[in-house]
């Protein structure tokens, strides 16, 4: 399920229109008011890895700047947490992208005998906060004196989906602030509130595979978030932006209200508590218990789903677990393949 996720939204951002909201609303600088952006065009990925094979996360665009080309290497990266060497991996694609292009131009076809200028993307959409360095000399220690201008620098620009500024105007601007407002979302009401304004800015001549790109999406985050009973319903669907409405009449219960509600749940226990006890150290116990009791709850509902009923010791283990441990374990829920993958136990012992 996370597979048909990440290559849906990789074909997403294989459209132009995509990749051209991407660069006005999210990059910075005044390069854009030369931008030719009918010359932004996806390039062969031979040169995205030693083996001559692209990586599924990676894409190369290029794009006409005054007359020269700038070349855009764009990482998306579907990992739960961040990667803390992703400054030496981006090092890394970049050499190897600058490689090729010597290889593929003599030195005279290049402007001024050198490399155009190669801008690294990193569109990220982990729940986990990003920490991870942006420019690979924080993943070296400090050189000794003298040797400074020896450590490697190389910065990329991080676009972290789920900490970025929504834009405070609830009208969707363009096709990718759709897309961050979509991951976002907490309810399948606000799904689909988002989908109705895509309906629209979609209906532009020209633009089918991008909707049908959209339709593919749409479907893949569904049934990532939805309960089991609701797959059924979400295969059946051929268009989602027509028969969105018939799947939200059908819904039974949807995955991002269940947190909210085991959440809301563990908070109101918790206040309870502490308002029982009197004191403000008794209040701050309680909603963190509370809280955590909530997340105990919505997990075990979750894995008893996916793996059968627990056993004492597994409900044990959860219950002895912090809100961050209860955090990944979810995170983990969705593609492992057994309880031991997730909690380290077996149910049998």
């Amino acid at each position: 399920m996370s597979t048909t996720h990440d290559t849906s939204y990789k074909q997403l951002f294989s459209c132009p229109e995509m990749m051209r909201d991407l660069l006005i609303g999210y990059v910075p600088g005044k390069w854009l008011e030369s931008a030719d952006f009918s010359t932004l065009t996806q390039v062969g990925a031979s040169y995205v890895s030693t083996t001559g094979q692209q990586r599924h996360d990676d894409m190369v665009w290029r794009i006409d700047i005054g007359g020269r080309w700038l070349w855009i290497y764009t990482i998306i990266e579907f990992q739960s947490t961040p990667d803390p060497w992703m400054a030496v991996r981006v090092m890394q694609y970049v050499s190897l992208l600058a490689e090729q292009l010597i290889k593929e131009h003599k030195p005279d076809e290049l402007p001024e005998g050198r490399l155009p200028p190669i801008l690294p993307i990193v569109l990220y959409n982990g729940k986990a906060e990003w920490h991870a360095p942006v420019d690979v000399s924080d993943c070296f220690l400090e050189p000794p004196a003298g040797l400074e201008p020896f450590r490697p620098a190389l910065e990329y620009l991080l676009l972290d989906e789920r900490r970025l500024q929504q834009h405070p105007l609830k009208e969707v601007r363009n096709f990718v602030d759709a897309v961050f407002r979509m991951e976002a979302s907490q309810t399948l009401n606000d799904v689909g509130a988002v989908t109705d304004a895509l309906k629209d800015l979609l209906r532009t001549p020209g633009l089918e595979p991008l909707r049908q790109a959209f339709n593919h999406w749409i479907k893949a985050l569904l049934r990532r978030r939805a309960e089991p009973t609701m797959i059924k319903e979400i295969n059946a669907i051929n268009d989602i932006f027509e028969d969105f409405a018939m799947l939200a009449e059908q819904r039974e219960s949807w995955f991002d209200d269940a947190i909210a509600q085991g959440l809301q749940q563990g908070l109101q226990a918790g206040l309870q508590q502490g308002l029982q006890a009197g004191r403000q150290e008794g209040r701050q116990e309680g909603r963190q218990e509370g809280r955590q009791e909530g997340e105990v709850r919505l997990l075990a509902r979750q894995l008893t789903r996916r793996f059968g009923p627990l056993s004492p010791r597994v409900e044990a283990r959860l219950r002895e677990a912090d809100s961050t441990q209860l955090e990944a374990w979810f995170d983990a829920s969705f593609d492992a393949q057994s309880l031991t993958d997730i909690v380290g136990l077996t149910e049998g012992h």
